[in-house]
């Protein structure tokens, strides 16, 4: 399956563009640390700097990246009106204090009971200890095998409650759901409605064009909202000027008045 085409129209140019922009700005990709090695590290008292950035590029290629956005944008738009729901796309999730090495940016996660707001990075301890509950990874040629592992293994351990990753190479989704103390492969997603988020899975296209069509209905919504205000806007410019009109025509009446008086005198 290829991403949708009128996402794709839409999001071509622009991704393109923030990815040349990344590959000129990230310092080289660093050398992957597999989570073993960052889990056996003891957290360190004091005050520590937790990056905003861990110097590899959000997205390998325009297709990743037009789905990143497009679930992230989704996201975005399903909790629009609830403002204790966070979401956010490739922002750096620490779970331990003193460890500013343990950390993974998923491609999108969704957090329930905290609030919106800008965050430089998702720092655990300072919400409340909360884990993001839902979490989305994007696959593409670039991913290693120990590092989709390490993230299955990362979000198992610190409380993730679904984790959903795509391949839109081979147009396969798979899903993990939370039981108990561990994530727990999903065996059909077709018909599956995600507890937390309240969206079906059916076929990934369908998935992806019912993400599309609430876009669609949000950019279709702010068009009629514009309509109307440019309607409001006409109808008031043209009462004010029907009243402009009407007084200088009192005015005109006025002064004919004042000239037939002038006369009879």
């Amino acid at each position: 399956m290829t991403t949708p085409r009128t996402t794709q129209e839409l999001l071509a140019r622009a991704s393109t563009e923030v990815l040349a922009n990344e590959a000129a700005e990230v310092e080289p990709l660093v050398p992957y640390t597999p989570l073993a090695e960052l889990l056996a590290l003891e957290p360190v008292d004091g005050e520590l700097d937790y990056p905003e950035r861990d110097g590899n590029l959000m997205a390998e290629n325009t297709e990743q990246f037009a789905w990143i956005v497009l679930i992230k944008e989704t996201l975005e738009i399903l909790f629009r009106d609830h403002p204790d729901v966070f979401v956010a796309g490739d922002l750096l999730w620490y779970p331990i204090k003193g460890n500013n090495r343990l950390c993974f940016a998923p491609n999108a996660m969704v957090v329930f009971e905290r609030p919106k707001g800008r965050r430089g990075a998702y720092q655990q301890w300072a919400e409340a200890g909360l884990p993001p509950q839902v979490v989305f990874e994007i696959r593409s040629l670039g991913n290693r095998a120990q590092e989709l592992a390490d993230k299955l293994q990362f979000y198992d351990l610190f409380g993730v409650e679904a984790y959903y990753l795509y391949d839109p190479d081979t147009d396969t989704l798979q899903g993990w759901l939370r039981d108990g103390a561990s994530l727990r492969p999903l065996s059909i997603l077709h018909e599956w409605v995600s507890p937390r988020l309240g969206i079906r899975f059916d076929e990934a296209e369908t998935w992806a064009t019912q993400a599309e069509a609430r876009a669609a209905a949000k950019l279709a919504a702010r068009a009629q909202a514009e309509a109307r205000a440019a309607a409001e806007q006409r109808v008031t410019e043209e009462l004010a000027t029907r009243a402009a009109l009407e007084a200088e025509l009192a005015r005109m009446r006025e002064q004919l008045r004042q000239l037939g008086r002038e006369e009879e005198l």
